[in-house]
């Protein structure tokens, strides 16, 4: 497994604490029957499951570009990460300018290919 989705899980695991936390509390207002109280303790549930709903979209969403980047992969088609450099390590501006032409004008001949987009949005992050 790579670094990053370890990263990635412990910071979901550290958020999944802290939502079940807040869900707990909500649950401790609403549960004294104060009017007040359950008010503040439905208003405090919304953000356990709003929270909940976004890490789930999140976690779908990189499952999705990942497939994407496997099918990718597995055509030899996906992009190489070969643009030049400068010391910090960021992309060249000339050259990320050059990538994000090239990929913008795949884009403009095939609308329809997700491919395409996939690649444009990988120049675009190069071209930070």
């Amino acid at each position: 497994m790579r670094r990053s989705m370890i990263g990635a899980a412990l910071l979901t695991a550290l958020l999944l604490v802290y939502l079940v936390a807040a869900a707990g509390r909500a649950v401790t207002l609403v549960a004294t029957g104060e009017p007040v109280a359950i008010a503040l303790g439905v208003a405090v549930l919304v953000l356990p499951v709003l929270g909940l709903w976004l890490v789930w979209r999140e976690w779908r969403l990189a499952a999705t570009v990942q497939h994407m980047a496997d099918r990718l992969a597995a055509d030899g088609a996906l992009p190489v990460d070969d643009l030049p450099r400068t010391p910090g390590g960021r992309v060249t501006a000339e050259a990320a300018d050059a990538a994000f032409g090239v990929a913008r004008a795949e884009v403009e001949a095939r609308p329809d290919d997700w491919a395409a987009w996939f690649r444009l949005g990988f120049a675009y992050d190069a071209a930070r």
